[in-house]
């Protein structure tokens, strides 16, 4: 079963609660966890890696184009009276 997520109220109260026993027993105050980064960053990432490869898709093709043979245009036959 997934861990439940704990609201930030909620676990304030458990560090607090973990303090204040601490003190009590003569037990060290545990650690306080990193925050992770936010989302946006990565996003940002993303977004930036996908307009490159873009960028690079279109590059290509307007080689490929210019290496390719011009279309000839098909000329009209005239009739001579």
């Amino acid at each position: 079963m997934a861990k439940k997520k704990k609201g930030a109220l909620a676990k304030r109260a458990a560090e607090l609660e973990a303090a204040v026993a601490g003190l009590f027993t003569g037990t060290p105050a545990k650690k306080k966890t990193k925050k992770r980064k936010a989302k946006k960053a990565k996003k940002a990432k993303v977004v930036k890696a996908a307009k490159k490869v873009v960028k690079k898709a279109k590059k290509s093709a307007k080689k490929a184009a210019r290496k390719a043979p011009a279309k000839k245009k098909a000329k009209r036959k005239v009739k001579k009276k």
